[in-house]
């Protein structure tokens, strides 16, 4: 079970948070201040971060900077203050989301489930180069090859095929694609999917077919389906 750590200084948010997260199996420690936040956060170990800004003793920026001295654990910053500037500031500090009061409780578990896959997707991603028969595919480069030569790619069609790389023969929906390659914050249509599905086949048209395929199986989604690595 994983835990949260919630460092928020008003109790009856806090005890909302704590009861929503502990319904989705999440272990709750918590934190009313500043100055509590950190030994907090060294003993408990947690998984991710629920910290509000606006905090007695030390502000929640103070906290984040501390914290990403010491850990790259993921951090969510929950605060009243809504302004760019402010959402810039937590971004660019190393948060991970940013999330304006007044919220709704299941949005909060929906984006912590969600920086939680992408910190555990980053995690497992130490490999960095895939090879699928002739297909092989640089994480760190970034450069996609067939049989030694280089396959172009627009960089969203490059962190689909990376992502579908990484999780070889397993389906993915549209809406978990969307969540984990486009982000949250899009609200195009779903059918951007299908448009880069389409141009990465024809991208990927010199794989040999008896290696693999990018395959939809329908009313599922997509995968990256391999016959030979």
């Amino acid at each position: 079970m994983q835990t949260v750590l919630i460092v928020e200084d008003e109790i009856p948010i806090s005890q909302v948070l704590k009861v929503y997260l502990q319904k989705a199996n999440f272990k709750i420690e918590q934190a009313f201040d500043g100055n509590e936040a950190l030994s907090k956060f060294e003993n408990s170990n947690p998984a991710l971060v629920l910290l509000d800004v606006m905090l007695p003793g030390k502000d929640g920026w103070e906290i984040l900077k501390e914290i990403r001295q010491i850990s790259s654990c993921p951090v969510i910053m929950l605060t009243a203050l809504g302004d760019v500037h402010y959402r810039l500031t937590g971004l660019n500090g190393g948060a991970d989301d940013y999330i304006s009061k007044p919220f709704i409780a299941d949005e909060v578990i929906a984006r912590v489930q969600a920086v939680l896959r992408r910190s555990t997707n980053s995690s497992e991603q130490e490999e960095t180069v895939l090879r699928f028969g002739k297909l092989e595919i640089d994480c760190k480069s970034h450069r996609v090859m067939i049989d030694n030569l280089e396959v172009v790619l627009t960089p969203r069609d490059l962190s689909l095929l990376l992502f579908l790389a990484r999780h070889p023969n397993q389906t993915f929906s549209r809406d978990q694609l969307i969540e984990h390659v486009w982000g949250w914050e899009y609200d195009g249509s779903d059918r951007a999917v299908d448009l880069a599905i389409k141009r990465m086949r024809q991208a990927l048209s010199n794989w040999p077919e008896s290696e693999g395929e990018i395959k939809t199986l329908r009313g599922l989604g997509y995968q990256l389906c391999v016959y030979k690595k």
